[in-house]
């Protein structure tokens, strides 16, 4: 994680033609991971909720809430999309506590999950509206405004997909940078003397409250607001639509 030298994603597995890079595994082992842990989580539910069903009933219920007060009770049938978006961001994100690449930190990965929620966006605008409602909408107030309509809807996935990469990729940069500066600095200030596990001083101490920000608090904060954006611009065409419903 840790090494400048070739800065994209690795190659680290090869099935026939077929290159699997180290953000595919990873995405796929974090998708595992979440999935077994909800079997395991609502494996044998009670009436009378204890131990992990409570843990089980309040994730649940806070990104139902957080559904419904973000889009509206008519879109609470989003939450389990979301809720698995933003599980899926927080593991993927914090991959660097682990010594591995996050899978966002990768242009790929992030343009996927902008490209959903693009997806989202515009099906919803379509559904709501119509194809014929749609194209008269992108043209309002004046037709020549429909070109502009259209950049600002292709412009928003490359700016959701770029923000994502770009907070999560340059923290795996200055991680990198502070663990190498750290260990020039140690070898030449405490000689070869290693901590355990031959780690050297400087880099067992100091980096300690930076990997808690761009590990912990970062990727939490970034998989938030990419989750929120979703939330926000799948509701506004929802939302859009009831007005001119109510019009």
């Amino acid at each position: 994680m840790h090494d400048l030298s070739n800065i994209g994603p690795r190659n680290i597995l090869r099935i026939g033609s077929v290159y699997v890079t180290e953000t595919v595994f990873f995405g796929i082992i974090v998708a595992c991971v979440i999935i077994a842990l909800c079997l395991w989580m609502a494996h044998d539910l009670k009436k009378i909720p204890k131990g992990r069903q409570v843990v089980a009933e309040f994730i649940v219920k806070t990104i139902y809430s957080l559904v419904t007060n973000t889009m509206g009770k008519h879109c609470e049938n989003f939450a389990p999309y979301i809720g698995s978006l933003f599980m899926f961001l927080i593991l993927g994100n914090m991959l660097g506590l682990f010594g591995f690449r996050p899978t966002t930190a990768d242009v790929n990965m992030t343009f996927a999950l902008a490209g959903t929620t693009f997806f989202l966006v515009q099906f919803n605008g379509f559904r709501s509206r119509g194809f014929i409602g749609k194209i008269r909408h992108m043209a309002q107030p004046l037709p020549f405004m429909f070109p502009l309509k259209v950049i600002e809807e292709i412009s928003f996935p490359i700016s959701l997909s770029f923000r994502l990469f770009g907070n999560i990729f340059g923290g795996v940069i200055i991680m990198a940078l502070v663990f190498n500066g750290l260990e020039w600095v140690s070898e030449a200030v405490f000689g070869s003397i290693p901590v355990i596990g031959g780690i050297p001083w400087l880099q067992a101490v100091i980096p300690l409250p930076v990997n808690l920000f761009f590990d912990i608090f970062e990727p939490i904060l970034q998989a938030f607001i990419f989750t929120m954006l979703t939330m926000v611009f799948v509701s506004m065409e929802v939302a859009r639509h009831a007005a001119d419903g109510e019009e």
